[in-house]
């Protein structure tokens, strides 16, 4: 052996090697193999199932939020409706008070032309009674410048009594 080299431990060591590392390979590799697969069949089982809420998180918030939508669209819709309930009442309202202002109004006016049609027959009844009481004294031949200041102090006395009511 021209080197010391000995072929049959070289072998020897050969197949050792061989034996350990199909021993670790049964022993470490696959199992680790394994665990490291299921591991990553795991993680992808859980970013799928992460997935799959987030999409659903994410339909649910748009539906939310399109029902929020639509509840402030109909809370617009009650307001105006609310508004224009209250427009309506505060016209009719209005209308009312505007209606009976009138009545009050034409009221007044006709116990006004009421009120003065009645001074103005007491003055006509006042001026015939006091004409008739001239025309008695002038009757009865008084003289006429008496007659005449009774007449006047009876006006003067029928003014007084106007003012004075």
């Amino acid at each position: 052996m021209p080197l010391n080299i000995d072929w049959q431990q070289i072998l020897l060591h050969l197949l050792n090697f061989i034996i350990l590392f199909a021993g670790l390979w049964l022993l470490l590799y696959k199992p680790v193999r394994k665990f490291m697969q299921k591991r990553k069949d795991e993680y992808e089982k859980q970013d799928a199932e992460s997935e799959r809420k987030q999409t659903e998180a994410s339909r649910l918030r748009a539906q939310y939020e399109q029902k929020l939508a639509d509840a402030d669209a109909e809370i617009e819709a009650k307001r105006a409706d609310a508004r224009k309930t209250m427009d309506a009442y505060a016209a009719m309202r209005k209308n009312a008070a505007q209606e009976e202002a009138d009545s009050i109004l034409k009221e007044a006016r006709e116990n006004a032309v009421r009120e003065k049609e009645k001074s103005v027959r007491e003055a006509r009844r006042e001026i015939s009674a006091l004409a008739a009481e001239a025309t008695e004294k002038l009757a009865l031949r008084e003289t006429a410048s008496e007659a005449f200041d009774q007449f006047l102090d009876a006006a003067e006395a029928q003014e007084k009594k106007g003012d004075n009511e």
